[in-house]
Order: structure tokens, then C-alpha cells, then sequence
């Protein structure tokens, strides 16, 4: 077994034929990933460990396989907007015979690199930084910031961010210790099954709002109310 990866070959691949990478210690944000899926699609492949005679381990994108066993077979019944077009989801294409599946790069390698690859894969991108002028102005450049993973409240505070005078910047730091935390807010984030999922969405979709963190709060505010009365 070679000490590094070697391509092997590009292939959709049913999820129940993929193993989850053991002890995969990084703990993505699904529910983002799935809303990137969604409205753009799977435009990258899972890293896949193939092994004679054994199962196909999945070294990078665990968590975009979490993303689309989320969604579940068949459709989903979403659509997205795309400027003035409205588009089919970018995973089931709305079809009701969609099997949940994933392409998939496979890979050989011996388990020290598969170990390798996968710390790596979660890490280099911790280990990165953002220049927050380059990125407010690709935000800019969007008619909406669906499946991008922001919120419009993140634009404000990137924008608010480089703004801000050099002494509040400074303080921002020494208060949070990274700029980075003042931007982005604390996130909620867990894995569930498909029928929980939907659960949740009738739940927030059952109150106005312009995004998911006002429909919350009329969620938060209804169960405050309930449980005054009860």
C-alpha cells in the first residue's frame, strides 16, 4: 500500500456503501453545507478511501455526506431563487426518485496518510485568515448571500469592522481575544435525522421573519409565552 495517495478513479457512490472517517474529530456546520448543496449544488467531491477487500472510508467530507443524508432520498420539495429564475434543489433536482448519493474521488493510500489527509483537511482551514476588505466586496457582489453560509447581519458587522476607528478595532480584540469573534456571531449547530430536521423547519417557518435568526426569535418568544401560562 503506497505512503501517499493515489488517484484512482471518479464515481457517484450511494451513501449506505460509504463509511464515515473513524474518529473524525472536526464538527462541521451540516445545516450550512446543506443550504450550500442546495443552492449550488455538490461542486466538490468526498475524498475516498478505497482498500482491497475492505470499505470505502471517507477521508474528506464527512461532513458534506452528513449534509446530503440530511436532505434524504427523493424530493426535497425546496427550490431556490436565483435572480429572477427559480431553480430545482441542487442536490434531488426535485425529483422524487433521487437516491441519496455523493461523487466521489477515490483514492489508495495507507492509513498513516489517510490519517494525514483527514487532520489536514480539517485543519488548514482553521489555520487560515480572511482579508475582510476582498471579502465584503465578493459579498457585495452577490443579489443574495444564499448558500454562501452569511447572514446579512454578518455583512454589517464586517462592514462595521472596517470601519471602525483602529483604538474600537483594538479594543474589539482585546475584548475577544480574535477580530475573527466579533464578526462571526456564535453559530448553533448539531446533526439530527431528516424527520427532526423537517420538524424544525415547519417550527421556524410558522413565524415571520427575513431569515432563520428572526423566525428563532418568535420561535423563543411563543415558547417563553407558553410556558408563562402554563
Amino acid at each position: 500500500m503506497t505512503d501517499q495517495a493515489t488517484y484512482v478513479r471518479t464515481v457517484g457512490v450511494a451513501l449506505d456503501e460509504l463509511t464515515p472517517f473513524p474518529g473524525n474529530a472536526k464538527r462541521g456546520n451540516v445545516d450550512t453545507i446543506l443550504n450550500s448543496l442546495r443552492r449550488s449544488g455538490q461542486y466538490r467531491g468526498l475524498v475516498v478511501r478505497e482498500i482491497p477487500d475492505g470499505p470505502l472510508i471517507v477521508l474528506a467530507g464527512n461532513h458534506t455526506m452528513q449534509a446530503i443524508a440530511a436532505h434524504g432520498p427523493g424530493n426535497c420539495g425546496q427550490t431556490v431563487k436565483t435572480g429572477r429564475k427559480t431553480r430545482p434543489c441542487g442536490l434531488c433536482q426535485n425529483d422524487p426518485s433521487w437516491e441519496t448519493g455523493a461523487r466521489c474521488e477515490i483514492v489508495r493510500c495507507d492509513e498513516d496518510t489517510a490519517r494525514r489527509i483527514n487532520i489536514v483537511d480539517n485543519r488548514a482551514s482553521d489555520l487560515g485568515t480572511y482579508d475582510y476588505e476582498a471579502l465584503s466586496e465578493l459579498l457585495a457582489g452577490l443579489d443574495d448571500l444564499d448558500g454562501t453560509g452569511y447572514t446579512p447581519r454578518d455583512v454589517e458587522d464586517i462592514t462595521a469592522l472596517l470601519t471602525a476607528p483602529p483604538d474600537e478595532v483594538q479594543e474589539l480584540a482585546d475584548h475577544h481575544g480574535e477580530p475573527n469573534e466579533d464578526i462571526f456571531r456564535p453559530k448553533i449547530s448539531m446533526s439530527v435525522d431528516a424527520e427532526t430536521f423537517d420538524r424544525w423547519r415547519i417550527a421556524l417557518d410558522a413565524h415571520p421573519g427575513n431569515d432563520d435568526e428572526a423566525k428563532l426569535s418568535g420561535l423563543l418568544d411563543e415558547v417563553e409565552r407558553t410556558r408563562a401560562a402554563a
